[in-house]
Parts: structure tokens; C-alpha cells; sequence
């Protein structure tokens, strides 16, 4: 997505977005994948900072199961890898009763770790890059339950860093209805309204008041003035409206 960029590796998504704020750093976040569904992590993340979407890209997933060398697939005991990566692969760890998934933080660092550990029994989840650079073993390739299998990334700034995009045709954003009968079938219907193609709806609680809930809304629009008009609409009647990024939508892998 940026490919002049250095490459700034961090340990959690909250400290990527606070580099991102802070340092005025561009972040290249997963949103969604096809096969296990949102990152729900980065929805609540999104709307807690100051950044703003700039680009998406989908990416097709391959996953692996990485051993270290020497070890064989009927030796692999335990297997580590992020837990959406082990959703992705859920048909392959149950043809394999005998592998016990391990969540960890990410898929690359799994491989880094059963590599320093050395352990034969250790198996993890990961890209055929990770194994190269790591030092593993590939013991079954393409383990995805479906191939097409694909993850949505976005290109994020800070919103001092983040140019208004003159040249979109999807916009993300954020909303709060009051809670009561009507208020979502409302907010929704202006989408339909505007001629939007309302096409990504997650929900997520709103920290320290149960029950309620923030609804991320991503749209595509085929006139920019639509953008606006939606999101001058949804201010009349929402309690809360958190524009998230206006950007071309990732190009379709199919």
C-alpha cells in the first residue's frame, strides 16, 4: 500500500495507533476477513482515536503449517498461531485431532518463536514469507479452509497527517442512535435514501454503558455529494457521527 515506507514493526494494535497519533506515522491495519470475520479490536480502536482511513486493499491469505527443520506433520502436538488465523484453518486442525490450536499474538511471530524454541512437536500457522525469513520448515501448505480466503486492510493516518480525499467512491463512518424503537431502521434507511450501496454494518459496545452500541457503517456512493448528504442527515438524527475515511474502494479480487 505504501511501498517507499520503512517498515516500523509494534507489539499491539493499541500502540500502533498511538505511534500513528502521536509520531504522525502511517498504519496498515486488518479490518475484516472473509472467512472469520471483523478484527473487532480495530472497529473499537477506529473510533477512539484520532485517525482516519485513507485506503483499503484486499489481500488473498495463504496459510501454512510451519515446522522447525526436521520435524514431520504426524510429530506436531501444538499449534500457535493468531486466533483469526486458526479460525481461518478450522477444517485442517480437525482433520488433525491430535494438533492442539495455541492462540498468540500474531501469525509471523508464532513461526519466530517454535524456530527459537526448537521444538519438533511445535507447529504454527503463517505465510510462506514468515517461514523463509524465520527459518521454519513448511510441513502442509494452502491449510485455509476455502481459498478464497482474503483480508481487508486499511491505510490509516492521523487526522492531522490525513488529506480530504477529492476521489473516492466508499466512506466508513461511525454512529450512536438513542435506544429506542426505530432509531437504527431510521439512521439505515437514509442510506437507502441516498442510493448508497450499504455494503459493511458492525456493532460494538459503547465502554461503560451496557447495552448500548456504536454502529460502523461502511457505504459506497457513485456521486461524492452522497457522502455528505448521508452524513448531514445522520447528524439531524443520531446522538453521536464519527466520519471514519472517504477512500477508493480495494479493487475486487474477483
Amino acid at each position: 500500500m505504501v511501498p517507499e515506507a520503512t517498515i516500523l514493526p509494534c507489539a499491539y494494535s493499541a500502540e500502533v495507533f498511538a505511534k500513528v497519533v502521536k509520531d504522525n506515522i502511517a498504519a496498515v491495519i486488518p479490518i475484516e476477513n472473509s472467512l472469520a470475520g471483523s478484527v473487532v479490536e480495530h472497529f473499537d480502536l477506529l473510533s477512539q482515536n484520532d485517525v482516519r482511513i485513507d485506503g483499503e486493499l484486499l489481500l488473498r491469505i495463504r496459510h501454512n503449517l510451519i515446522g522447525v527443520p526436521g520435524s514431520k506433520l504426524e510429530c506436531i502436538r501444538r499449534v500457535s498461531s493468531h486466533p483469526v488465523a486458526l479460525a481461518q484453518c478450522r477444517r485442517f486442525l480437525a482433520h488433525h485431532p491430535e494438533m492442539t490450536p495455541s492462540p498468540a499474538y500474531d501469525t509471523a511471530g508464532s513461526v519466530k518463536q517454535i524456530v527459537q524454541g526448537g521444538d519438533p512437536t511445535a507447529g504454527a500457522i503463517a505465510s510462506l514469507h514468515a517461514s523463509v525469513y524465520y527459518g521454519g520448515y513448511v510441513l502442509a501448505a494452502d491449510i485455509e479452509d476455502n481459498p478464497a480466503n482474503f483480508t481487508r486492510f486499511f491505510l490509516i493516518h492521523s487526522n492531522r497527517e490525513a488529506k480530504l480525499q477529492t476521489s473516492f467512491n466508499k466512506v466508513s463512518i461511525a454512529f450512536i442512535v438513542e435506544n429506542r424503537p426505530g432509531t437504527l431502521v431510521s439512521a439505515l434507511q437514509v442510506f437507502a435514501d441516498n442510493h448508497t450501496n450499504l455494503n459493511k454494518i458492525e456493532s460494538r459496545p459503547v465502554h461503560g454503558q451496557p447495552w448500548e452500541y456504536v454502529f460502523y457503517v461502511d457505504y459506497q456512493v457513485s456521486q461524492p455529494g452522497a457522502a455528505s448528504s448521508v452524513l448531514n442527515q445522520l447528524r439531524g438524527q443520531c446522538l453521536v457521527v464519527k466520519e471514519l475515511g472517504r477512500y477508493q474502494a480495494a479493487r475486487d479480487p474477483f
